[in-house]
């Protein structure tokens, strides 16, 4: 985590895969291409290690895992209510990481040009 600053994003308070590849690329100093090879690679390793049932622990930032939601009966709101069988699936989880909750929770710069640590 070593730039604080916020990443751009085109429509407020969203953050999309583009506004990470630029961010990427800006900070590493590559082609939005290149960027986009590893922002991508990122999120296939993090997918491939969930269908494998790992958990993935990114220190300081927090941690990805499969949670099992059992099987349960839900009503369909489109049909008056009928009941229906909703099947067992595994969810990602995410659980931020302490540092991660902190950086979100500090204070924010008091104004312009105020320098943030």
């Amino acid at each position: 985590m070593e730039s604080e600053r916020p990443v751009a994003s085109r429509a407020e308070g969203t953050t999309t895969k583009a506004d990470l590849v630029e961010e990427v690329a800006r900070a590493a100093e590559l082609t939005k291409k290149q960027a986009e090879t590893v922002v991508d690679s990122v999120f296939s390793g993090i997918i491939s290690s969930l269908r494998s049932g790992q958990k993935i622990e990114l220190r300081g930032f927090g941690s990805f895992k499969l949670r099992l939601r059992g099987a349960r009966v839900a009503r369909n709101p489109k049909k008056s209510g009928v009941k229906v069988l909703v099947p067992p699936k595994k969810v990602p989880y995410f659980k931020p990481g302490k540092r991660l909750k902190e950086l979100i929770n500090e204070a924010e710069p008091s104004g312009p040009g105020s320098d943030s640590p």
